[in-house]
C-alpha cells in the first residue's frame, strides 16, 4: 500500500530544509565509506606486497581453500545486492510491504553467506589452517610464507564477516522500524543509506574472491 508525506515532516532543525538534510546524509555516508576504502586499501597493499615477493607460497595456499564455498558466497552476496537495490527503489516509492520483504531478503542472504563462512572456518580449523602453533596443513612447504597468507585471509574475511554482520543487523532493525511507521518517508533516506553501506561490503568481497581464492 502506497503512503505520502510532506517532504519535511521529519526535518530535523539544523537543517533548512528536507533536500538539505538528504544531501548532508548522503555526503556523510560517502565520507564514512571513504573511511572503509582507505582501511581495507591498507590490506590490499599488504596483499600485493607478499603476494610478489612470495608467489609460489601464496599459489599454494590459495588453492587449500574452498573455491566452491567461495563462489557460493559470491553469488548470494550478488543477489543480496540486487535485492537491495529493489528494496531501496521500493521505499523511494514509499511501497511499506514490497520494502519490508526485500529488506528481509538481504538480511536472510547476509545470514547465509555467514552461515557458510562459519562452516568454511570450521573446515579451516580441521585442516590446521589457522595460523599459530597448531599450523601444519597438508603439504606445506615454506610454513612461513604460506603461513602469512592465511594471516591475512582470516583478518581480510574476517573483517569483511564484522562488516556484514553490522548491515545485516541494520537491515534487520530498518525492516522492523519500517512496518511500524505511519510515515514511510522518515525512513526514505536511511534505507538508501543502508543500500549504499550493503553495496560496499559487496564490492569489498568482489575484490576478496579472486585475490584469495583464484591464485594460478
Amino acid at each position: 500500500m502506497n503512503q505520502t508525506a510532506t517532504p519535511g515532516d521529519h526535518l530535523q532543525h539544523h537543517f533548512a530544509d528536507a533536500a538539505q538534510q538528504r544531501e548532508s546524509s548522503k555526503f556523510g555516508m560517502w565520507v564514512f565509506l571513504l573511511t572503509e576504502v582507505l582501511f581495507f586499501g591498507g590490506l590490499f597493499t599488504g596483499y600485493t606486497i607478499y603476494r610478489v615477493l612470495y608467489t609460489g607460497a601464496w599459489v599454494r595456499s590459495s588453492h587449500r581453500l574452498y573455491l566452491s564455498i567461495g563462489a557460493i558466497n559470491t553469488g548470494i552476496l550478488l543477489l543480496s545486492s540486487l535485492t537491495m537495490a529493489l528494496a531501496v527503489h521500493a521505499s523511494s516509492e514509499l511501497r511499506r510491504r514490497r520494502q519490508m520483504v526485500l529488506l528481509l531478503a538481504t538480511a536472510f542472504l547476509g545470514s547465509c553467506f555467514l552461515g557458510l563462512k562459519g562452516f568454511e572456518y570450521y573446515l579451516d580449523w580441521s585442516e590446521r589452517l589457522v595460523p599459530g602453533a597448531g599450523f601444519a596443513p597438508e603439504g606445506v612447504v615454506e610454513i612461513g610464507r604460506e603461513q602469512m597468507f592465511y594471516v591475512l585471509y582470516f583478518l581480510m574475511t574476517g573483517l569483511h564477516a564484522i562488516h556484514l554482520l553490522v548491515g545485516v543487523g541494520v537491515v534487520i532493525t530498518l525492516a522492523f522500524l519500517v512496518s511500524r511507521t505511519p510515515a514511510l518517508e522518515a525512513y526514505r533516506t536511511k534505507v538508501e543509506m543502508s543500500g549504499l553501506y550493503w553495496h560496499f561490503i559487496d564490492v569489498v568481497w568482489v575484490f576478496l574472491f579472486p585475490l584469495l581464492y583464484m591464485l594460478e
